[in-house]
């Protein structure tokens, strides 16, 4: 299996596969494909698990359905693409390498790589969506691809060195650093600080990558730009409005 991740601001990623060569992803995560490409879609990835391990993963804010691209009788090509402006990061797991992730960090991965919760904490309501904050946790062996979004930021914690960070901008961090979730210091910083009132505290030592994109600011930004309801029906009722007139205006 050949890997090729090429573009910038929207990178995708290409993966070449020889003849029985597997990639899973989650469902709906296939950009292009080659006709020698096979997919099969089911609720286990390569390691096993079964419905179990399906459980798990959408426990951690993962997909129930996992689909398979198998190369079937030649070489081809299948692609994926990021959904959101960021970067595509290779890691290798196995040999005591595990990596936690954000819950929308998993692009695709080689057939006995495993997914599933590892961190889950209600931060409140309206906070990350009303969702809390979640981690997946990848482990067994292979390669893993990360979808992280926004530029990317790598951080080498020494042992003992700590890393607060708003929740949203944790990507990914290796299995050696401790995680917990911490509160804003002081009162009046939590009320009129505007940061939110919860950090995520990483110690070493590992590395940790960061992402400037987090999903829930991004579409807290749009949401000022989306049309609510009232809006859209003030609108709709111009439109008919508009044509109502026209017609009237034509009989007289």
């Amino acid at each position: 299996m050949q890997s090729r991740i090429t573009g910038t601001t929207m990178p995708v990623l290409e993966l070449l596969l020889e003849p029985n060569d597997v990639v899973i992803s989650e469902a709906g995560e296939l950009s292009w494909m080659t006709s020698s490409i096979q997919m099969t879609t089911h609720t286990q990835m390569g390691g096993g698990g079964g419905l179990f391990g399906a459980l798990r993963r959408v426990a951690g804010g993962g997909s129930l359905f996992m689909t398979e691209y198998r190369a079937v009788g030649a070489a081809g090509e299948v692609a994926f693409a990021t959904r959101v402006p960021g970067h595509i990061v290779p890691v290798e797991v196995g040999g005591g390498h595990e990596y936690l992730i954000d819950r929308h960090g998993f692009l695709c991965a080689t057939p006995q790589i495993q997914l599933g919760v590892a961190f889950q904490q209600s931060l409140g309501a309206g906070i990350f969506g009303g969702d809390g904050f979640m981690l997946q946790k990848v482990s067994g062996q292979g390669t893993a691809w990360l979808e992280l979004s926004g530029e990317l930021i790598v951080k080498d914690l020494a042992p003992g060195e700590v890393l607060r960070v708003h929740p949203g901008h944790v990507g990914a961090f290796q299995g050696t650093v401790s995680f917990q979730i911490t509160r804003v210091p002081g009162i009046r910083n939590m009320i009129f600080g505007g940061d939110g009132i919860f950090l995520a505290q990483l110690t070493g030592p590992g590395r940790v990558w960061l992402q400037t994109l987090p999903i829930s600011k991004l579409a807290h930004q749009l949401m000022q730009y989306m049309p609510s309801e009232g809006r859209r029906e003030t609108s709709e009722a111009g439109v008919v409005g508009g044509i109502v007139g026209s017609i009237l205006g034509g009989m007289k």
